[in-house]
């Protein structure tokens, strides 16, 4: 039997030196395709991925991958002639989507705006099962409005906040579209942002990013969007409870008043703490989970890209430094996450009398510093139960420390701050910051130890991490460095279990979804598990 024929391959591995134009990039994968013996002519070439490789700072590369596509009409190329030329076959991502004949007892409604519920009710949407959209938090203007008057007057709504709203908590962020789950719906969420108003280079950046200015319209595209094809969305509107009929059909409990639904969809996001305990006493299923948490550190950004690009920094072909970081041959594993080159530290609670950080940056990412995650790892066994469940213990655990870093930062929603040079000499918080300054609030912080903040074996943790990463790049542990505390939401501690079917155990039509649900990690991963959502619900049901 004849193997399957490809029109399109993919070609990898072009290694170039920065300036070097893209057509002189396509004439080379021209030259290697006719070098492979398959070059058929009129053969179309364009750019498919774009990295760089900085592990040798003399000589730092361009790596990129190119697409070459067969002219209409011709056999294609065999999977063999591929791969006795090196070339990877490429057959382009399509979501197949059959739908169930089974009636829905009512509309499907979505829990929550993040990446998994907007990318699931946009799925729902398209295929005509016109979903009930809602979210606790505001549109993306009242939004931006809230957490504007945090900043500014220190009044925190714990309904609209920088984690909860339209579009997540990644409405707030670098925009990072980088993920390492290998699904080729992956290639489909990157489409479907592009089509929404992203940036078209995010499908060729090996490292995609958006930026907090330019996905706040995304967002509103794609809810606006969602209502264009018969989705129906629902602000300051939290689900309280759920009650489930003889017929399948439920009516949800919200702040906005009773809803009928056929399913729901529950994407909460990792910081739904009062969704978690609602849902115990429905005795849906949880389990605690590992989680990380750490502080932010920031850098100037001139430096890190010279610590990481040396006489190439500033080159346009390489933009703001990126880094990722990790060791795991301590106590415990610890690891760099979020990086955001040329942004801000971000008041990120959704609790009063809490501090939380997290890290923000724009399309341009040219702010004066850069800052990431320094994150170590918590075990279960860390967690303390609370009225006898370990997953209440978990999000205990969390905010205890939000709550050590807001009485650290002195009450009022600063920040406690300690330089790098500080903490590794003893936990003294003497220094004020000079070169490095926070950028938290537009500069509201307060000196105190990390230690004030985090257990002392996360501590321990942080200051091995900062000596082990140093060494990898020599300058990071630099004693003008800033760390920031305390960076508590690198995802959620509990995972409501689900089954096969993608339903919640024991309760059929209740569908866990994304990173709130524990199942994904990062705006791409929390998208591919709300496509994954949408197509059980399809599967099964059919369209109103």
């Amino acid at each position: 039997m004849e193997s399957t024929r490809y029109t399109m391959a993919v070609i990898e591995g072009i290694s170039v030196a920065v300036g070097t134009s893209e057509a002189d990039v396509l004439y080379k994968a021209e030259q290697r395709m006719k070098r492979s013996g398959l070059h058929a002519g009129s053969l179309h070439f364009r750019l498919y991925k774009k990295s760089v490789d900085a592990r040798k700072r003399e000589d730092i590369r361009l790596v990129y991958s190119v697409l070459v596509s067969l002219p209409h009409g011709h056999r294609g190329f065999s999977e063999k002639q591929l791969a006795a030329a090196g070339l990877k076959p490429h057959a382009p991502a399509a979501l197949s989507l059959p739908h169930g004949d089974r009636p829905l007892p009512g509309r499907p409604l979505v829990v929550g705006m993040g990446p998994a519920g907007l990318f699931c009710a946009y799925l729902l949407a398209r295929e005509g099962y016109a979903p009930i959209l809602l979210d606790r938090g505001d549109c993306v203007s009242d939004r931006i409005r809230a957490v504007e008057t945090f900043y500014s007057e220190r009044r925190l709504d714990t309904e609209s906040n920088i984690q909860f709203g339209a579009g997540g908590a990644g409405t707030f962020s670098d925009g990072k579209l980088l993920t390492r789950i290998g699904d080729t719906r992956c290639a489909f969420v990157l489409e479907t942002l592009r089509n929404m108003g992203a940036p078209a280079d995010i499908t060729l950046q090996a490292k995609p990013h958006v930026g907090t200015d330019v996905l706040r319209t995304v967002v509103q595209t794609m809810l606006d969007t969602i209502v264009t094809m018969g989705g129906e969305l629902h602000y300051r509107c939290r689900l309280d409870g759920f009650d489930r009929h003889p017929d399948g059909s439920f009516t949800a409990k919200t702040t906005c008043g009773d809803i009928p639904c056929g399913v729901i969809v529950l994407a909460p996001g990792h910081s739904a703490r009062d969704t978690y305990r609602m849902l115990l006493s429905k005795n849906v299923m949880l389990e605690p989970k590992p989680i990380s948490v750490g502080v932010r550190i920031e850098h100037l950004r001139a430096d890190m890209d010279t610590m990481l690009y040396g006489s190439m920094a500033g080159h346009p072909d390489l933009g703001a430094a990126e880094y990722h970081l990790s060791d795991t041959k301590g106590e415990r594993g610890v690891y760099t996450f979020c990086m955001c080159p040329g942004g801000e530290v971000v008041a990120a609670a959704s609790e009063e009398d809490t501090v939380v950080v997290n890290g923000m940056s724009h399309r341009a990412r040219n702010g004066e510093n850069s800052n990431a995650a320094i994150a170590v790892s918590v075990r279960t066994t860390d967690y303390e139960p609370v009225e006898g469940s370990l997953v209440l213990g978990a999000i205990a655990y969390q905010r205890r420390i939000e709550r050590a870093a807001f009485a650290a930062g002195g009450k009022d929603y600063a920040v406690p701050v300690q330089t790098v040079g500080d903490f590794l000499a003893g936990d003294r918080a003497v220094c004020e910051p000079s070169r490095v300054r926070p950028s938290y609030m537009g500069g509201q912080y307060r000196l105190a130890p990390v230690s004030e903040t985090l257990p002392a074996y996360i501590c321990d943790s942080l200051r091995y991490g900062l000596r082990s990463f140093d060494r990898k790049v020599h300058g990071y542990a630099q004693p003008s460095a800033v760390l920031s505390a305390a960076e508590t939401r690198t995802s959620a501690p509990v995972r409501i279990l689900r089954g096969s079917d993608f339903c919640a155990v024991g309760n059929p039509g209740i569908y866990p979804c994304g990173e709130g649900a524990g199942y994904a990690g990062g705006i791409t991963s929390a998208a591919v598990d709300g496509i994954k959502v949408a197509e059980a619900i399809l599967a099964v049901y059919a369209p109103q």
